[in-house]
């Protein structure tokens, strides 16, 4: 690797003016903690925001970049505007709220805020081009910038990018509430790795590109736009070196005694959270609550330390919790406290990184309880601070860090009876079983820090081979096309041979919906007036169906992959030799139990073949069971005569011997000379058509999908401009 450029939102560092003064503090926040370790030990630049700098003066702004470029620090500037809208607006008000669950917050003018997402994004490729040098790994983080992989892939087509996202991916019926949802999806399809907290999340992201862009994924890739990408699951961890150190520390060990020494004879509660509405801090006090109110023996004998961070004041949605907040600590402490004593003791302000684990060390029981978390770094710092093998970890199934941290006791913190039950067994839990499970614990959080998530992801990222899918070329480029096409301008006659559905025009939902549109209609025309120029549609669909559509065009016309025939318009049609149609009664009676039992399939029956269409199937279904299928009818029917063939969307049993390579031989005894034969395809069938060309033949693949054409084009739009530019 020749270098590393991490790009997020912020930088770990925030510049600000005070008393007319530029100071530099360091970022809280689980990312910069976690990254803050591999940047510092490795050869990277950081690429993000570092904070208003709007009052900041030419020399200010020259020394801040000054100073950042001493720690490899590159910033990427915001207005005012651009702050409210990208991250306050869009950003925090529209993502955040929906992949954490949450959809009845979510920022109901969404819209007058996405064109900033979109042009920060853009603005954050802007700099990581400046900086970016042939060979660098790029290494993306979070939902503020899901644009920015597929904006770097079409600048950047050959770097290696990876993409890691902090927050929970939700489900794909969440997720696909969201009306920018495509643009994120191919925004995230630009990497070469995606990576995610937990496989939970790898599959919800699957589930959403199989619902949304109709893209399977194969075990953990996907190929998309003509590239293999990469899906993971890395489980992101924490400095545990940094902690281990902060808790033997002099000053934190006097501070966990003085803890101590204010609460003698009670057990203490703790809770640190920023201030957020997926923390599930009110349920948590509601808990806590009705745990006194069940067990009154607790009462003066517990104190719950609850310290909330600031975060976000500007947005409503937090403000309103701050209040709801201090309206439950107050009611609380009212119902329980007494002259002496409150189990409550509420903390609105940050606090050091020595006070934290000194909180830590000093508290019986920790309570981590969002409603919906990507991982949850508190509850691995708590861990990683109790060198004393000691403590109780209580831990939300719906946190990331669930999946890892299996010897905390997990609950549902939607259920508040059951979390008042789970913290009257952690303060009665023996310290036997204490110390049993924290020391599992440990042994957990320390096999996979911060170092080994970075280094991990890193690897995988160096070791996949962004540009080029498994099994397939690159698209042909501009140069590629002008060569073809300035070859096909000094050939004396030509034949075209052009697939319909997939090539001429894109799939519809169903085969009847797939009518040609005008401009395909004179395009066709148009090519069969070129001068020395015969085009051929070739298609699987039926002869009726291409007769009502291109009847009347002076074009020669292939039906059923090339079982029916008509060269001209004056022209009869002629099939090849049929043989008895009794294998077609066997077929379509195995295939009708297959659609009963299969919503949105159909059959649609042909001369020579059945098909069975299921591209209206359920997604997940489809994905699950299709390839059963497929396997079973190979099984059945995969003999002589007949063969099963694997279209878009589509199983067709045909007849052996009927394939669109077989009208090959009458089209070179049809026209005299030898014409060049140019051929346009998208699947499987079209193979056939390509392997049987003559020498000096042109085959040009439509799509991503492997195939033995030596061009491709990637879609319906580029295969219709190449051929508008044959009549220039």
């Amino acid at each position: 690797m020749d270098g590393l450029l991490i790009v997020s939102n912020r930088l770990p560092v925030v510049a600000k003016l005070e008393h007319g003064q530029m100071h530099i503090h360091n970022s809280s926040g689980g990312l910069a903690t976690a990254l803050k370790g591999p940047h510092e030990q490795g050869d990277s630049i950081w690429i993000g925001w570092p904070g208003d700098v709007k009052k900041f003066d030419e020399k200010q702004l020259a020394k801040l970049e000054e100073n950042l470029s001493q720690h490899r620090l590159s910033p990427v500037y915001l207005t005012h505007d651009e702050i409210k809208q990208f991250y306050e607006g869009f950003s925090n008000g529209v993502l955040w709220p929906l992949y954490h669950y949450l959809s009845d917050k979510v920022d109901l003018d969404a819209w007058v805020n996405w064109k900033a997402f979109v042009e920060v994004n853009q603005k954050f490729a802007t700099q990581v081009i400046k900086q970016y040098k042939p060979g660098n790994v790029i290494w993306i983080h979070d939902y503020q910038l899901s644009l920015l992989p597929g904006m770097l892939r079409k600048l950047l087509p050959e770097a290696k990018i990876g993409f890691f996202l902090h927050i929970p991916f939700p489900s794909s019926e969440v997720f696909r509430i969201l009306p920018w949802r495509l643009e994120i999806l191919e925004g995230m399809l630009g990497a070469d790795l995606i990576g995610f907290h937990t496989y939970s999340y790898v599959r919800h992201f699957s589930t959403s590109l199989l619902h949304l862009l109709d893209i399977a994924p194969q075990g953990n890739h996907v190929f998309y736009a003509n590239r293999e990408i990469k899906l993971g699951a890395f489980p992101i961890g924490i400095d545990v070196g940094f902690f281990d150190r902060l808790a033997k520390d002099d000053d934190v060990v006097k501070e966990v005694e003085l803890i101590k020494s204010e609460n003698p004879g009670r057990k203490l509660l703790l809770g640190v959270d920023r201030l957020d509405y997926t923390k599930g801090i009110v349920r948590r006090l509601l808990a806590v609550e009705r745990f006194l109110e069940r067990e009154p023996k607790w009462h003066g004998k517990i104190r719950f330390i609850q310290v909330v961070v600031p975060s976000r004041g500007k947005v409503d949605a937090y403000d309103q919790l701050r209040q709801t907040l201090d309206g439950l600590v107050g009611r609380i402490n009212g119902a329980y406290g007494s002259v002496i004593s409150v189990p409550i003791h509420y903390l609105y302000k940050s606090l050091s990184e020595k006070q934290l684990v000194a909180l830590y060390l000093a508290t019986d029981l920790m309570l981590v309880s969002p409603l919906r978390d990507g991982m949850n770094l508190v509850a691995k710092e708590f861990v990683a601070s109790r060198i004393d093998e000691d403590g109780v970890l209580l831990l939300s199934e719906f946190a990331g860090a669930s999946v890892e941290l299996v010897e905390s006791l997990i609950f549902n913190p939607y259920d508040v009876d059951r979390f008042s039950l789970f913290i009257n067994k952690a303060l009665t839990m023996s310290q036997d079983e204490r110390q049993t499970r924290m020391r599992d614990l440990r042994r957990r959080v320390q096999a996979f820090d911060s170092h080994r998530w970075a280094e991990t992801f890193i690897e995988a990222l160096v070791s996949c081979s962004p540009g080029k899918g498994a099994g397939t070329s690159s698209f042909s480029s501009d140069v590629e096309q002008k060569n073809i096409l300035d070859r096909i301008r000094q050939i004396p006659q030509l034949v075209l041979l052009l697939d319909y559905d997939g090539t001429l025009i894109s799939f519809a939902e169903t085969p009847d919906l797939a009518v040609p549109d005008p401009e395909i209609l004179e395009l066709v025309l148009a090519l069969s007036k070129r001068h020395d120029t015969r085009v051929h549609i070739v298609s699987g669909r039926s002869k009726e169906s291409l007769e009502r559509w291109f009847g009347n065009l002076p074009i020669g016309l292939h039906a059923e992959h090339g079982f029916w025939s008509r060269f001209k318009p004056i022209d009869p049609w002629n099939s090849q030799n049929l043989p008895s149609s009794e294998w077609k009664m066997e077929v379509k009676k195995i295939l009708d139990k297959i659609t009963m039992l299969t919503p949105g399939s159909l059959i649609e029956e042909k001369s020579a073949s059945i098909a069975w269409h299921y591209r209206k199937v359920e997604p997940e279904f489809a994905a699950q069971f299709i390839q059963h299928i497929s396997d079973n009818l190979e099984k059945e029917f995969d003999k002589d005569p007949l063969e099963v063939i694997h279209g878009e969307k589509v199983i067709e049993i045909r007849l052996k011997g009927i394939h669109k390579g077989s009208i090959i031989p009458k089209l070179l005894s049809e026209y005299r000379g030898f014409p060049c034969i140019l051929a346009m395809g998208d699947d499987r069938t079209d193979e056939d058509m390509f392997s049987s060309l003559p020498p000096g033949g042109i085959c040009i693949h439509v799509g991503s999908k492997p195939s033995i054409a030596p061009y491709r084009l990637p879609d319906v739009a580029a295969a219709r401009t190449f051929l508008k530019k044959l009549l220039d």
